[in-house]
């Protein structure tokens, strides 16, 4: 008697030989299980027993079905084969498991294969399937969601990114002092078009300013699109091919219809992959200009002296993290190397690295699947362990994914280092051709950030409030505090706040109930309110609230002149709302 197969089973199989290309089923029937990539990975490191995280199990998932339904042996001796169907949702389920919530893709695996057996590309093929019929994290969903349907992945709307662009440009010109230090947007013909990761928009618009910083000082003929910005592409992490076509061909025609001739590509692992190794494939398209990382940009603009740095502005000890998608897959080992040695003092290599580093556990999308969050900070052990033989201050990568990686996995394991990005490092280390602009703007000294505003800091834990209160104060600000939601919804009622900063996790009034309540109070709604958290993953739950979002949403441990570029941030587009 035949099992019956569900709807969603029954599509899953369908889909299965049209995911089938020449690549994949070289590594569906190449591996011999000769069991060399289990120890490479760093769910199998740091989950040793457990037989569910080794590589060679995790392909066997899809293999057995593979050979079931396409490959002969198995239509002819299953059993021999081990060949398996596929029959219902549960199976599916247990499958989605294994592919989203056991692997970041990361093909450290692939690297250790004799055979060249594609873990990675395995396991994005299962994804696919289950995207195709539905099976996924809602996360995954959400983030696909919002790119198919608002152009971007973390779904920021153009008038958010043209303020963020603008708000950009003023403090540029002001920090220069040449009004003509601006960031050109749809400027046609440009040398250089300029697409950026949507985190930096939303979260570190400082990289923007960084950037333009450094195209300003290199007398760079550039612009940034005012659509078909974002050069991220979710399709790689679902395994949706039409997702990965569309994002990609989204981007490619904005740069064809401003006939720019170099596509740069701001500082993303998974970016610059779907972007310049995929995203061709994807969209079927041929294109007319050059692409390259925004690394490969600033090495060849010190190169030709078109910048100057000095080294000694970023006297720190360094080390580098190599992002999987910039170094396994697509080669960049040695352009970052010889960048950092250019901009800092004091650089200190990671071992193992370049094609053998271990991921950051961020990377697959894993940052969007909050219910994985606890296995993937379990497995992130093993770079922590990394991170802290180096003895180094600061960890760099070359990818947004890696930043909020690197940043949750130092938290977790209380390591005593901060994050940061080559540009930044560039941009600190400029030395500025000397003009006269220059000395006629320092001449005004430029009023405080926060001058005449009233900042409420709500956080139970007084070192907090007591940080908070010291950058809000050093820069102009009036703060009041609140130990507790009650004493919060009181004062914001009572001092009618410019802006609240609001922890989450507090004993009794919880800050999601506080930042719930003052939505629907009419008289504390229009409020601002900056979610200052140690727990992000709590993200998702308040940005689900039946009201109006935050306005801004940071992680502890909070980066000073970050908390004030974002607070800068919320504080003009409130005054351009009015």
């Amino acid at each position: 008697m035949s099992m019956e197969r569900s709807y969603k089973a029954q599509k899953f199989l369908e889909r299965l030989p049209q995911k089938l290309s020449r690549p994949v089923v070289a590594s569906l029937v190449g591996c011999v299980h000769c069991g060399l990539c289990t120890e490479s990975c760093h769910y199998v490191l740091a989950n040793p027993g457990d037989v569910t995280y080794a590589p060679a199990y995790k392909a066997d998932r899809i293999r057995k079905i593979f050979k079931r339904h396409v490959d002969w042996s198995g239509r002819v001796i299953p059993a021999w084969v081990g060949a398996k169907s596929i029959f219902t949702d549960e199976e599916l389920e247990e499958l989605k498991d294994i592919a989203f919530g056991k692997c970041t893709n990361c093909r450290r695996c692939t690297f250790n294969c004799p055979m060249g057996v594609d873990f990675a590309v395995l396991n994005r093929v299962t994804r696919g399937l289950l995207v195709h019929v539905g099976v996924m994290p809602e996360g995954v969903a959400a983030v696909s969601k919002d790119q198919w349907e608002i152009g971007n992945q973390m779904g920021v709307l153009k008038e958010d990114y043209l303020e963020t662009i603008e708000w950009m440009s003023e403090e540029l010109a002001s920090e220069i002092g040449d009004p003509a230090a601006t960031i050109p947007i749809d400027k046609p013909g440009a040398d250089v078009v300029y697409a950026i990761n949507p985190r930096e928009v939303k979260y570190d618009p400082r990289t923007i300013a960084d950037a333009a910083k450094i195209f300003y000082h290199a007398g760079e003929n550039w612009t940034m699109p005012s659509e078909g910005w974002d050069m991220t592409n979710f399709g790689l992490f679902s395994g949706d091919d039409e997702l990965g076509g569309a994002v990609a061909r989204h981007l490619f025609e904005k740069v064809m219809e401003l006939k720019g001739k170099r596509l740069v590509i701001s500082e993303c692992g998974h970016g610059y992959r779907s972007t310049r190794c995929e995203g061709q494939n994807w969209a079927g398209m041929d294109i007319d200009f050059e692409m390259e990382s925004s690394v490969v940009t600033m090495l060849r603009y010190i190169k030709e002296g078109r910048i100057k740095v000095d080294p000694r502005k970023n006297d720190i000890s360094v080390t580098y993290h190599d992002s999987c998608n910039n170094a396994r897959s697509c080669g960049m080992f040695e352009e970052p190397r010889e960048l950092l040695g250019m901009v800092v003092t004091d650089f200190r290599e990671m071992y193992p690295n370049r094609a053998d580093n271990y991921c950051c556990t961020g990377g697959g999308g894993a940052m969007s699947m909050s219910e994985y969050a606890p296995r993937r900070l379990k497995s992130a052990k093993v770079k922590a362990d990394q991170l802290k033989a180096t003895g180094a201050k600061v960890v760099v990568t070359s990818c947004h994914n890696c930043v909020d990686g690197l940043n949750d996995l130092i938290k977790y394991y209380k390591l005593d280092m901060k994050v940061t990005q080559i540009v930044n490092l560039v941009s600190s280390a400029i030395i500025p051709a000397e003009k006269k602009a220059y000395v006629e703007v320092k001449a005004a000294k430029p009023a405080p950030a926060f001058a005449g505003k009233t900042i409420l800091v709500v956080d139970d834990e007084a070192e907090a409030r007591a940080f908070l209160k010291a950058v809000f104060e050093d820069n102009g600000a009036k703060v009041i505090q609140a130990a507790s939601g009650e004493e919060a919804l009181s004062m914001a009622k009572s001092q009618k706040p410019d802006l609240i900063t609001l922890d989450l996790s507090m004993p009794g009034k919880s800050g999601i109930e506080v930042f719930t309540a003052l939505r629907e109070d009419h008289a504390t709604a229009p409020l601002a309110v900056c979610v200052v958290t140690g727990k992000p993953e709590m993200r998702k739950l308040i940005y689900e609230r039946p009201v109006p979002p935050p306005e801004g949403f940071m992680s502890k441990p909070v980066d000073p002149a970050e908390l004030v570029l974002n607070l800068k941030r919320i504080f003009d587009l409130k005054g351009k709302a009015r």
